[in-house]
């Protein structure tokens, strides 16, 4: 149990909300909540006007996922943006189960699209239980493959796109990276993973370490797994594409920014993936953010901790866009 272990205390600041949580009583995932945590809390009018009111636009699209079945991709610019820019591909979280790919769309312009006058698009991928592995990975290289082929259309150059997540979007990004390397598919500028669940096995420290305590606890994250791969978690049967932590070759990817809070459940997951991308020669910066719980920058984004965080990943961003890619770009079969 997490009270019998012990744990790296959280930042001061952001335990004012840990607490608050607390005193609602305990929570439990189960699979009657899903509809409802899969929903946008504003309507797409709504999230429209706002970016409107920012001077973005969205476009959405249908292209082909897995196996050809239609999935949406949102793609939001500057409003009159002309000529050729980078791209964002973004993947949500939510464990696998939940979240919408329109949910944080809003919150990308100050670093982003802003700053940088990037396109950025996010992937609308099936969500488990219904659509278990590989759906979800599968739907985001489809989505991944279609954003490269269709360059001109978008506007966007082919050789300048980064892939981005958060959470499970983190594990799907680097699935996609993985994926798309070993197809000889698109070669991506970049990854982002942010504290990326990455790992199906529930056998590290900071699992034990986070549990019934903090933001996806280990009873969360083992409720996404099992959601997602069935009796299949933490088996001889999963692919290094579902669970990118069990890949035994990390060479030839993007270079790579990663990071997570020190309490948090996927801690030890990150760390070791940013050392087996060292270990392969790879081009990684991480950050490991002392006393932040899953989630920090999102859930109190005016936190001291919250904004060096996001002022590391924007000055991360800003020296990435500065150069071009750090080495000869695969030859991308469709």
């Amino acid at each position: 149990m997490s009270d019998l272990m012990p744990r790296p205390k959280f930042d001061p600041e952001l335990a004012t909300f840990l607490t608050a949580l607390e005193a609602r009583g305990p929570f439990t995932l189960t699979t009657e909540m899903l509809p409802h945590m899969r929903s946008l809390d504003i309507t797409e009018e709504e999230l429209d006007e706002r970016l409107q009111s920012h001077g973005y636009e969205r476009r959405t699209f249908t292209v082909p996922g897995h196996l050809g079945a239609p999935i949406a991709l949102a793609v939001i610019q500057r409003i009159g943006r002309t000529g050729t820019t980078s791209a964002f591909y973004t993947i949500h979280g939510g464990g696998m189960v939940f979240g919408h790919y329109l949910g944080n769309l809003d919150s990308y312009d100050d670093w982003l699209l802003n700053d940088h006058d990037v396109v950025l698009i996010s992937i609308d991928y099936r969500l488990a239980p219904e659509h278990p592995d590989p759906y979800p990975v599968e739907d985001c290289y489809a989505g991944l493959t279609w954003v490269a082929a269709h360059a001109d259309e978008l506007g966007i150059d082919p050789e300048r796109i980064v892939i981005v997540g958060q959470s499970a979007g983190g594990g799907l990004a680097a699935g996609t990276a993985l994926l798309a390397r070993d197809r000889k598919g698109p070669a991506l500028l970049a990854q982002i993973l942010v504290s990326p669940m990455l790992d199906d096995r529930d056998s590290t420290v900071s699992t034990k370490q986070i549990d019934g305590i903090g933001v996806a606890d280990r009873q969360m994250t083992r409720f996404g797994w099992d959601a997602y791969l069935g009796s299949r978690r933490a088996g001889e049967d999963v692919s290094a594409f579902a669970a990118p932590a069990r890949a035994t070759d990390l060479s030839d990817l993007p270079r790579t920014y990663i990071d997570c809070g020190s309490a948090e459940v996927f801690r030890d997951e990150t760390v070791a993936y940013a050392s087996g991308l060292w270990a392969a020669g790879g081009d990684a910066e991480l950050h490991v953010w002392p006393g932040a719980f899953h989630g920090f920058t999102s859930i109190m984004p005016n936190a001291v901790i919250s904004r060096c965080a996001t002022a590391a990943l924007a000055d991360w961003t800003r020296r990435l866009l500065a150069h071009g890619p750090i080495a000869s770009p695969r030859t991308f079969e469709a």
